[in-house]
């Protein structure tokens, strides 16, 4: 890159910083009343997302902040564990800063694909339920209906009709009105809403308050790192399944969006540099009684519609929103929290697009996955909602390596291809082999049940001299398909059957010729391909059997 097209790129990142820190204050600062936090805690969680995601990160377009769904599990987590002598804010604290070390010790130890625990229908279907959540609790301070406790929707919804005649009419005017205006705002390109609602909100907060509209109020902006208060002998437990449980929805939701622009632009990331980099950031930010901090899409989004090439916008982002903050503190002290609920209500609202859910039903796959993962948190609540998801996202998993599907192959006629027999009625089986290929990697959950199939096919043929094995779906085998194929083979001995294997890869070979399994001699596991084991098959010497069933 020539010294133009450097200073060009700098200039873009220096303009798209500017115009990005406009949103990314005022949705801080909305973020913290998520989680019922003071507004410092959303405030500091920004600055040092910001610059560590800028000096550490990989992304040209991460913007690392607090997110709303991080909010509302750090509000329920915090809600359940508070109490006594221990503050909300200091268990907050010690939450952000176990998911930090859970994110380093993912990182350490290389589980980059940790987000792909939570299917993708699950995880929309759950951040569809949790924005409803979201928006229904803060509608509080949008009309000034007493607070809410708890995430049961069913019960949120009894209260507000229940609580409508207090509703303040003023409050909520102003608030319908920003609302209006963020949406208006949409249609004009580069228009910072968040930042016009902000200024006009402030700009009548004399008025407001006199007609009894609350205020953001003191902020007391401090980064002194201190240690937070350590849980309680019985709190252990649930206090570090809280810490996993955000370094999940977080990095779910950061890998998205990473991942999702790299794919974009033709970038390449690096999961495992990331994890360590949401590390160091959650932890000071759990030092510095932040929020948790992640590459939320919003703020990911408007850094790229901005035009940002570099990660040095997110450096001029997190330098700006700190000289708005020292030079405008008592400004952003007066914004109404009746606005502040209004931003938060438009970005949530960006999860409410059913179009998200067409594909699922055009494809026919994974409905009730999705939808399940809605109703799980508007019935169950965010945090067991969440556990619901990731349990659901599991079970699709293991059901999905657990089936046992095993298919026969022969060859065309036409050329040396081996197919499913069942796809391709005309392809050929050999005379004297049976060729069979499992549809799924061989593991303790499935490894039994597949080699059932293979002997009811065995023994549905009278001529058989061979078996041949392709494995090229197992990467790898553990010790009880390692079991499960001892017992085919001596099952396949015993009746004077060979056995052969084909398409191993290379870790799987190895591991086979450790375990020296019956039959399997190197020569039987010698096999590139199935044509190399047919014709290593038909010059196989006969079987002797020597073992009985």
């Amino acid at each position: 890159m020539n010294d133009t097209a450097a200073s060009s790129t700098r200039i873009v990142d220096v303009l798209a910083g500017l115009a990005i820190a406009g949103l990314l204050l005022p949705e801080a600062v909305a973020y913290s009343g998520i989680a019922g936090m003071p507004p410092q805690a959303g405030v500091v969680a920004l600055l040092i997302g910001l610059v560590c995601y800028g000096l550490l990160g990989t992304s040209r377009f991460a913007i690392v902040s607090s997110t709303s769904s991080s909010a509302a599990v750090l509000a329920a987590g915090t809600l359940l564990l508070a109490g006594g002598s221990v503050s909300r804010a200091a268990v907050a604290a010690t939450l952000v800063l176990l998911g930090g070390f859970c994110f380093l010790i993912a990182g350490a130890a290389r589980l980059g694909g940790l987000s792909h625990l939570i299917a993708r229908p699950v995880l929309r279907g759950y951040t569809f339920g949790l924005a409803v959540v979201i928006a229904l609790k803060q509608l509080p301070h949008l009309g000034g209906w007493p607070d809410l406790h708890g995430d049961f929707v069913p019960l949120l919804l009894f209260d507000l009709v229940r609580t409508s005649g207090q509703v303040q009419a003023i409050t909520l005017g102003a608030g319908l009105l920003a609302l209006l205006l963020l949406y208006a705002c949409e249609r004009v390109r580069r228009l910072p809403g968040s930042l016009l609602v902000i200024a006009l909100g402030v700009a009548a907060s004399d008025w407001l308050a006199a007609h009894g509209v609350p205020l953001t109020g003191t902020i007391h902006l401090q980064m002194a790192i201190g240690m937070p208060a350590w849980p309680a002998s019985g709190q252990w437990l649930p206090s570090v399944e809280m810490g996993a449980a955000l370094l999940l929805i977080l990095y779910a939701e950061s890998y998205s969006s990473i991942r999702g622009f790299a794919l974009k632009h033709n970038d390449t990331v690096s999961p495992n540099r990331d994890l360590l980099v949401l590390g160091v950031a959650n932890i000071l930010s759990g030092l510095c009684q932040g929020m948790p901090v992640g590459a939320g899409y919003s703020g990911t989004s408007a850094n790229e519609a901005a035009g940002a090439q570099s990660r040095l916008s997110g450096l001029v982002a997190a330098a700006t929103v700190l000289l708005m903050v020292l030079l405008l503190l008592r400004w952003i002290e007066r914004i109404p929290l009746t606005v502040l609920a209004a931003i938060v209500i438009h970005a949530v609202s960006k999860s409410w697009r059913v179009s998200v859910f067409r594909p699922y039903l055009q494809w026919k796959r994974d409905r009730l996955l999705a939808l399940a993962a809605v109703v799980a948190v508007l019935s169950l609540g965010i945090l067991n909602g969440l556990l619901v998801a990731i349990a659901f996202s599991l079970i699709l998993l293991l059901r999905q390596l657990a089936s046992t599907r095993l298919s026969v192959l022969g060859r065309l006629a036409d050329g040396h291809d081996f197919v499913d027999i069942a796809q391709h009625p005309n392809a050929v089986q050999p005379p004297g082999i049976l060729i069979l290929r499992p549809e799924e990697p061989l593991f303790f959950a499935n490894a039994e049940s597949v080699m059932t199939l293979a002997r009811a096919q065995v023994e549905q043929r009278h001529d058989l001299k061979q078996v041949i094995l392709s494995l090229e779906a197992s990467s790898d085998l553990d010790s009880t398909a390692l079991e499960s194929l001892s017992d085919f083979s001596l099952w396949l001995q015993a009746r004077n059957i060979g056995l052969h294997v084909a398409r191993l890869r290379d870790e799987t070979r190895t591991l086979l010729l450790r375990a020296a399994l019956p039959q399997l001699s190197p020569q039987a596991l010698n096999n590139w391909s199935v044509e190399d084991a047919v014709s290593a098959s038909k010059n196989a010497p006969s079987t002797t059997g020597n073992h009985t069933e």
